[in-house]
């Protein structure tokens, strides 16, 4: 590496890593508002919140890594402009694209760096995300009793102090006992009382002194009911032991947010695409299975068949099912047969018994011959008697109740007479066949209809998840790739400007910055919600901001001053001076 190289890198990594803090730092804090309310006030531990801001830290990378490289490239190429440092690269032969490749070289491994994350570091750190985020909501606030303020953070019970003398004595207390959920009827008053934790916070301990507990049973509706019961009890102490299992932190298994795309690389989200596939194509055979089993007509005169592309869908998904549950019959028969091997011995000795009882049987029968062969006379004559009752049967065509025969007609071959048509159709048409039968093809297009209409917002329900799974797909690769448009807008805008610190390029930063979110945001609405195809969408902000990069690129090798009002007065006077002159040849 030449000095000319580290000089420029050097510059560039200072400013890269404290502009990636900083930015950090800001989607952080953005990141953390959205949970505050949830997430403090519960008396958690401080290595509970750091573990969650360092989740946070790691899952926000992605989104700061483009505004840092934009930052610190613009930082970087403004520097040495306004030193006149790239003057002098420029000076001495050495064009601005070479400058730029020690920085560029970075990017590129910083971008494939930025995809392992995004595919391997990102999903774990979201998992372990979700799952804490989802305890600290769950764990109830911590236990902190004002004073004149009813306190509801105990299940079941509402508490009121007047006067607090300090974290443990108390004074003047109503407690109400919601525990049957039947209103305000178990009240319990004290002058004083002592508030204590035990076990570990596990429990806590209210010793009431010099008290009244009014309950009174609920009023059924009914006039002529008599009047409840209501009792009155006078106590000089009263302990009352109250469950703080709700105020634990405990932590679920990790299991539970296993189908969110979000903690998934690209192998798992391609299985779960797969899998999205065969479900939106089996509910797609089932519609016309559906109206095939609604409409006999299409078993007699054509057969409803799907498409072939269903239909091979159908036969490999069948295929898979099929291999897996034998597999899982494997699995199952080879821990049976484990499970038999204990008793292997115990069966060989009792198939040696049966083996010596079936010799000593076979040997007391002396005469299998004489009863094979009578066995096979007696079906000798079944065969002859069923022959000869065949025989006779066939002379006989029919006979009625009284047992005479009656003759065989043969069959009539002349088509029907018009009043025998006639008679046919008036009891068809008294009886309601035609209307029963209009009556019931209606309801089942109806039937037909609202199936086909679950089954379609099913499909859409699936294919929007489907699109999602894309679009969870695409942006782990356009979200590292962000990172190179960026160094290609800033290091040759930065070039342009020649100005560094914070002033502009922050400026100028936070401006694209939000052109690029809200490309971002706007394609990946345009994907989910099937308007364009889910690569295009995820990838709408890059190509938008390509062109940008180009353009500063082409400008800053020919370096052009577009932020110097100069430029621009000299540009409205040429045009206003080609306008003079069209119109001096117009007259």
């Amino acid at each position: 590496m030449k000095k000319l190289d580290k000089l420029i890198l050097g510059s560039f990594l200072g400013p890269f890593l404290l502009t990636f803090l900083v930015v950090d730092f800001i989607l952080l804090i953005v990141n953390m508002l959205k949970y505050f309310d949830e997430i403090f006030g519960k008396g958690l531990g401080f290595f509970i919140y750091l573990e969650l801001i360092g989740y946070f830290v790691i899952s926000i990378s992605p989104m700061a890594l483009p505004l840092a490289v934009l930052l610190s490239s613009l930082m970087t190429f403004g520097n040495l402009g306004e030193h006149f440092e790239l003057t002098a690269i420029k000076s001495s032969g050495i064009s601005l694209i070479r400058a730029m490749r020690p920085i560029g070289i970075f990017v590129v491994f910083l971008t494939i760096g930025a995809y392992l994350s995004n595919n391997y570091l990102v999903p774990k750190v979201n998992l372990k995300t979700f799952s804490l985020l989802y305890d600290i909501r769950m764990k109830s606030p911590a236990l902190d009793i004002k004073e004149g303020i009813f306190y509801s953070g105990i299940p079941n019970y509402s508490i009121k102090v007047n006067e607090k003398r300090d974290d443990i004595r108390l004074k003047d207390i109503i407690i109400y006992n919601h525990a049957e959920q039947q209103g305000n009827l178990n009240v319990t008053l004290a002058d004083s009382g002592r508030m204590e934790t035990f076990f570990s916070e596990s429990y806590l301990k209210l010793t009431l002194y010099n008290g009244l507990n009014y309950k009174e049973d609920r009023l059924t509706r009914g006039i002529s009911e008599g009047p409840v019961k209501f009792s009155r009890t006078k106590f000089d102490e009263n302990v009352i032991v109250f469950d703080l299992g709700a105020f634990q932190l405990s932590r679920t298994p990790e299991d539970q947010w296993s189908t969110n795309r979000a903690i998934k690389n690209i192998a798992e989200i391609k299985e779960g695409l797969d899998s999205i596939y065969t479900l939106v194509n089996d509910l797609k055979f089932q519609n016309y299975q559906t109206a095939e089993s609604i409409y006999p007509f299409f078993t007699k005169n054509r057969k409803l068949s799907p498409p072939e592309e269903i239909k091979k869908r159908k036969e490999l998904d069948d295929a898979v099912r099929k291999s897996r549950i034998q597999r899982e019959r494997k699995k199952r028969d080879s821990l049976e047969r484990l499970k038999t091997k204990s008793d292997s011995a115990v069966v060989k000795r009792l198939d040696s018994l049966q083996n010596r009882e079936l010799k000593i049987n076979v040997a007391a029968t002396s005469q299998p011959l004489k009863t094979d062969s009578i066995f096979k006379r007696k079906l000798s004559r079944n065969s002859l008697n069923k022959n000869s009752v065949d025989s006779s049967t066939k002379l006989i065509t029919s006979v009625d109740t009284t047992g005479k025969e009656i003759p065989k007609k043969n069959p009539r071959t002349t088509p029907l007479t018009p009043e025998e048509k006639a008679l046919i159709d008036s009891v068809i048409f008294k009886r309601g066949y035609i209307s029963n039968a209009l009556t019931m093809s209606l309801n089942n297009s109806r039937n037909l209809k609202n199936t086909f209409n679950v089954k379609m917002t099913q499909i859409e329900n699936h294919e929007r998840e489907f699109r999602r799974y894309e679009i969870a797909w695409y942006q782990k690769y356009t979200q590292a790739i962000a990172c190179f448009v960026m160094f290609l807008i800033g290091a040759p805008l930065g070039s342009i400007i020649k100005k560094g610190g914070l002033g502009m390029p922050v400026l100028i930063s936070i401006i694209f910055f939000i052109l690029f979110y809200m490309l971002t945001i706007t394609g990946e609405k345009w994907a989910k919600e099937g308007v364009t195809d889910s690569f295009f969408g995820t990838i709408f902000s890059n190509l938008c901001l390509i062109p940008f990069g180009l353009f500063f690129l082409r400008q800053a090798r020919k370096d052009a001053r577009l932020f110097e009002g100069d430029f621009y007065s000299e540009i409205w006077k040429k045009l206003t001076a080609f306008l003079s002159k069209s119109s001096a040849k117009s007259n």
